[in-house]
């Protein structure tokens, strides 16, 4: 399979998936919905604020590094947006408005765009100092969906955790598209 067609509709779906969850979010807490902006799962842990922005960096972050192009301001933005999300969570507008800015990269990619970044030599430099040397495709396997998807089950838990009413279903509602009339209830 190839990285674009890997990467590409996952985090799609999987972002679309977040911005229901936010908008569930919101119809079940109405005028305090804003206050789940700055919940944690644990005091050590980032706010599901930070979740959010964390999902959308590593998504447009991929297509970039995949591209063999280098990464925008914007993203440094975003990830200093995320460490600091404790002192300034945003709304869920906010939230939702990064989504789409993550979405409108993603649909930006050819349908191969990622596919020749796969043998790219990709160096990852974490805010800690740690450094990481590997290939588009190590990289998109071993750091981009695990970090991603690290991320948005995280904001998936919080959000269960502080009572909005989210199940499987909400997980993958992409799945809908896949299944065969007639069967469940």
């Amino acid at each position: 399979m190839s990285l674009t067609l890997l990467l590409v509709p996952t985090y799609t779906q999987r972002l679309r998936a977040l911005s229901g969850w936010l908008d569930r979010a919101r119809e079940h807490r109405g005028a305090e919905a804003d206050a789940v902006m700055s919940r944690r799962l644990a005091p050590d842990m980032y706010p599901l604020s930070s979740q959010v922005r964390f999902a959308c960096l590593q998504a447009q972050e991929a297509t970039w590094r995949l591209q063999g192009e280098p990464l925008p301001p914007a993203l440094d933005d975003l990830a200093r947006e995320g460490r600091e999300a404790g002192e300034r969570p945003g709304s869920i507008p906010d939230a939702q408005g990064r989504i789409a800015e993550a979405l409108a990269r993603l649909d930006a990619v050819a349908p191969d765009g990622l596919d020749a970044g796969a043998g790219l030599p990709v160096t990852l430099v974490l805010p800690n100092g740690l450094i990481f040397d590997m290939t588009g495709e190590d990289y998109a396997r071993d750091w981009a969906l695990p970090q991603f998807y690290f991320h948005l089950v995280t904001a998936y838990a919080i959000l269960r955790h502080h009572g909005v009413p989210l199940g499987k279903a909400d997980y993958v509602p992409h799945m809908v598209g896949y299944l065969r009339p007639g069967t469940g209830s």
